[in-house]
């Protein structure tokens, strides 16, 4: 897929170096994805894998991880897999399930993949699970890709 910006600097990065630029991009003004401690252990065109730990100030009434924050770090994985092609895309909806609770400590792991790409649209699906592998949620987003605007600049000319 080409990418939006008119830089002939596009063309020297292969899609991983580009999923990888963008990452950091990203990351770097994504003060959400900072301030809730997690972490971006994989990427690549069309998927990511997150990290979070599960801190106390994420509990509930119940003394479970709130599904707000089960829900940004799904959110925040389908953010990256989607823009990791350096097209500005943005949510244009999501669902998700709660299947089980998360519990303070828990390690969680949110794993986003392209399931389709037509057009300016996609479909992400995201799994969330702890560190024993349990299915936490499943999530879907949906994608909409911002014609001509690149997610980050790949050069300092770049804008």
């Amino acid at each position: 897929m080409d990418s939006p910006s008119s830089s002939s600097s596009s063309s020297t990065l292969d899609p991983q170096a580009m999923a990888e630029h963008v990452r950091t991009g990203m990351l770097a003004n994504d003060r959400a994805t900072q301030g809730l401690g997690i972490a971006i252990t994989a990427i690549a065109p069309g998927q990511a894998r997150l990290e979070m730990t599960v801190r106390a100030d994420m509990l509930n009434g119940f003394d479970i991880c709130h599904g707000g924050f089960i829900t940004t770090l799904a959110d925040s994985a389908f953010a990256f897999s989607c823009n990791a092609r350096n097209e500005m895309t943005v949510a244009s909806g999501l669902s998700i399930d709660f299947l089980a609770p998360a519990r303070e400590g828990d390690r969680l792991t949110a794993e986003a993949r392209e399931v389709s790409l037509a057009g300016r649209t996609g479909v992400y699906d995201v799994s969330v699970r702890n560190q024993r592998g349990e299915v936490i949620a499943v999530f879907r987003g949906r994608s909409y890709c911002l014609k001509g605007k690149a997610t980050v600049p790949l050069a300092a000319t770049d804008s």
